[in-house]
This record gives structure tokens, sequence and C-alpha cells, in this order.
């Protein structure tokens, strides 16, 4: 695991009832504007914080695919999973630059306080446009570099949405968006060119 790589074994802190004050989940995923019937792909889903209610937005005609590389994460969402009867969530261990996923698959593609832990982006940025439908979306919430909270990582590790824009740009996605969420991250949208 590299340095930026957030540690499993910290996964209890993903699930703080604190968390919900300054990162609402329900907050973001509006933002994201899902239908009913998408299929979003959750790379770096980690124990479900925005899998679980992506779930819900797509509905039962919509499937949630939660990636992440490590398998203690997956194992904290496969939990949650059972115990909330959610039907519409496929788990996959992979890195963001190899999802092993089929190529158009997802309507979404979203990447959750991940980003700036990615070592090789334009990598992961490629995989995504393999893995999303024409017309698709990528969505990237990220650590605002301007705000300290207690949590999240170093403001050393954190990248500017306008950083996210230009990588966004140079790999062929366009119409890209940027918006502030909760207290403490940045929310940049994008469509893959088609």
């Amino acid at each position: 695991m590299h340095e930026k790589r957030f540690n499993a074994d910290h996964a209890h802190r993903l699930d703080h009832p604190e968390r919900l004050t300054w990162l609402p989940p329900l907050d973001v995923i509006q933002a994201l504007a899902v239908n009913a019937g998408d299929v979003a792909v959750d790379i770096g889903a980690g124990t479900g914080y925005f899998a679980l209610p992506l779930a819900q937005a797509v509905g039962v005609s919509g499937r949630v695919i939660a990636v992440d590389s490590q398998d203690k994460m997956l194992e904290h969402l496969q939990k949650k999973i059972a115990s909330s009867a959610v039907f519409n969530i496929e788990l996959v261990c992979a890195e963001a630059d190899q999802t092993t996923l089929p190529a158009a698959t997802a309507d979404l593609v979203f990447l959750a306080n991940v980003w700036h832990e990615i070592p090789d982006r334009k990598a992961a940025l490629a995989e995504v446009r393999r893995i999303a439908k024409a017309g698709g979306r990528i969505a990237i919430l990220d650590w605002r570099p301007d705000v300290k909270p207690e949590n999240g990582p170093p403001l050393d590790h954190r990248l500017t949405p306008s950083s996210a824009i230009a990588e966004l740009a140079d790999a062929g996605f366009h119409a890209a968006t940027q918006s502030n969420v909760g207290r403490y991250s940045w929310l940049v949208q994008a469509v893959v060119e088609i």
C-alpha cells in the first residue's frame, strides 16, 4: 500500500456519525443527479458511505458496482449490504486503473475522496473512459486544499478542483463543472466525449 492510500484498519472513521454533518451523502447524491435505472460505478467505495445511498437512488432497475482495492473495505461493505437487504450492489476488488469491468458499462463513474490517492490518474481516466457509456459521466469528489478539517489527508496530499478539470480535459472529457459540497469537499463532474 502506498503512503497516500487510506488504511483499511481505520475503516471505522469512514462511518463515524459526525461525518454525516460535514459530508452529507444525500447532498452528494443529489448533486450527482443520478436517475432510476442508471449503472453507477463507485471507485474507491470503501465501506459504502456513498454506494448504499447510490443504490437507493438508482432503484431496483439500476445497479451500483462498488470497486475498492482493499478486501477489508469490501468486507465491511458486504456486512452492510447483508444487514440492509440491498440487492443492487456488486462488489469488485480492483484498482482504479484496472477495474476489470466490461467496456461501456457505466452511466456514472464516481470517485469519492480517492482522487488524491491515485498514483497514475491518467491511467485511471483512461479506464473511466473505457468503462463509461458514450455520453456517460465522471464525478470526482475530493478534499478541498483551502480548508483544514480535523479529518482527511494532509494538506500537501490534496489537489485542487482546477487541476482535476485540466486532467479531465486532457483525457477527453468535456463540460466540466465544479462546486463545493459539504464543509470540506469539492465536486467536479464531466461528460465522456462521444
